[in-house]
């Protein structure tokens, strides 16, 4: 029961995020319509058609057009037949669908917000030579947020169900882009003596966009564990620890080590947002994992010292135990002259 409702309230998050994230760094944006936009000739008094052509802008921001000419207008999503295309092809420009004005007068404006990241051409399907570009990024905001995109602060504390382990996770960088190295490093604790605990086993899955896009098992130690990944894609991302036991003794005791008749309640989840890295398109960067974990390097360094010890008494005890041989001495005998 507790993880379909975990399911529900991070698939509430996810639906959630953008609108939240957008209403907080939405802004207003105008473009203006010139005073001879109408006439495609070249010796108009307007220099552009729409003022500016070309805008940069953020998902959740809204664009009002002003109408300053003398003539009806639309702002239809798009392409235009450009200046000398109508005249040519009778192409009075292809609408997309994804907006139209209408026609409105000289002195009316009509606004619009962008909810979507991409570019948007339009034009005006009364006039086809106008046309204007719109250019819709993601907002990035400069703090570390879950999938709500509520503030949150390193490193995240969560409790497994039975309340009997604390899970501490922090990733690098704290706001994660495409095709960027993320670090994500977490550790054990043991909830009632608040020790670390170290031989903890645990499943980890992350998921995006409904879809598995990392899975591993690994063993937690006593400075805890880490795991490397570069996504490719944007969009809310869901980090899940689960079958979180212990895997066997060690040197830190803890009840947490008695088994579990329902290790999948052992679980904890953590959200975040990935957004589109304009810098980077792509990656060559190789993922390292921690293939070899602390354990088993203890286990090689051992193994190296207690070898050659062993060894070393046994060559002793041979030495000191060891039958003398016995030899055998031929004399000569002399025979007489």
């Amino acid at each position: 029961m507790w993880i379909y409702f975990s399911l529900l309230v991070i698939g509430t998050f996810f639906i959630a995020d953008s609108t939240l994230i957008s209403n907080v760094y939405a802004e207003e944006y105008f473009v203006n319509i010139p005073f001879g936009a109408f006439n495609p000739e070249l010796n108009t008094p307007a220099e552009v058609w729409f003022d500016p052509p070309v805008l940069q802008i953020h998902e959740g921001d809204t664009i009002t057009w002003y109408n300053d000419d003398r003539e009806g207008h639309t702002v239809t999503s798009g392409e235009g037949s450009g200046r000398f295309g109508w005249m040519d092809t009778k192409d009075l420009g292809v609408s997309n669908g994804i907006f139209d004005s209408k026609r409105f007068m000289p002195g009316d404006s009509w606004e619009y917000t962008f909810e979507d990241v991409g570019t948007f051409d339009y034009f005006c399907v009364i006039h086809p030579w106008m046309a204007g570009v719109i250019l819709v990024e993601s907002i990035i905001p400069d703090y570390p947020h879950d999938a709500a995109g509520n503030l949150l602060e390193f490193p995240l504390l969560q409790y497994t169900p039975d309340k009997l382990i604390e899970f501490d996770i922090t990733w690098e960088p704290n706001v994660i882009k495409t095709f960027e190295k993320t670090k994500f490093i977490y550790q054990t604790y043991d909830a009632n003596t608040n020790s670390n605990l170290d031989k903890m086993k645990y499943d980890l899955i992350i998921t995006q966009n409904n879809k598995i896009v990392f899975e591993d098992s690994g063993i937690t130690q006593v400075g805890g564990d880490y795991r490397n990944f570069i996504f490719e894609d944007s969009g809310p991302i869901e980090i899940r620890f689960q079958n979180i036991v212990s895997a066997g003794t060690s040197g830190i005791e803890s009840s947490v080590r008695s088994t579990v008749e329902n290790p999948i309640f052992r679980t904890v989840v953590f959200s975040t947002i990935v957004y589109d890295n304009s810098e980077k398109t792509s990656t060559g960067e190789m993922v390292m994992q921690p293939a070899r974990r602390m354990d088993i390097y203890y286990e090689i360094l051992v193994g190296a010292i207690t070898v050659p010890a062993v060894m070393l008494v046994i060559i002793v005890l041979y030495m000191k135990y060891r039958k003398p041989s016995k030899t055998i001495h031929s004399e000569k005998k002399s025979s007489a002259v």
